[in-house]
């Protein structure tokens, strides 16, 4: 995914330039799948910040019903700002797994420190050995 990210950020930026109306429409697809993935996966994560974003970009960039605003000068910043979100996106996620797995070790390394007792009890159902013979010699006893 982080290939593909960095990939769709690259076009947006190449979208700066005065290109024929063909790649745009490729663009268009390309940001809008790559969008969709993107919120896919971020609604997976609960990060809903990047949900929202990530939306907006699905919609402004959407093929089917496309969104023109005719003038290439308003086309520059949403392009240049698209391409800086899917690499922001790219890195954050690197940036999240590496604190996740330094927190798993530094809770790890705490964990093995502390030693907690056992909540846990065993339940016998067989009676010990002295009950079944006082148990007996009870029984035989009222006889």
């Amino acid at each position: 995914m982080k290939p593909f990210l960095t990939f769709c950020a690259l076009c947006c930026f190449i979208g700066i330039f005065r290109l024929p109306i063909e790649y745009y429409t490729f663009l268009r697809i390309l940001v809008s799948v790559a969008a969709l993935l993107v919120l896919y996966v971020t609604l997976h994560a609960k990060q809903h910040y990047f949900s929202i974003i990530f939306l907006v970009v699905l919609i402004v960039f959407n093929p089917v019903f496309p969104i023109y605003l005719f003038r290439k000068s308003l086309w520059i910043p949403i392009d240049t700002v698209t391409g800086i979100l899917f690499l922001l996106i790219t890195f954050v996620d690197k940036l999240e797994l590496k604190s996740e797995v330094t927190n798993t070790e530094e809770t790890a390394d705490h964990s093995a420190n502390l030693s907690f007792p056992s909540r846990d009890r065993i339940i016998n159902t067989k009676k010990p050995k002295e009950e079944q013979l006082y148990g007996k010699q009870s029984d035989n006893g009222k006889s």
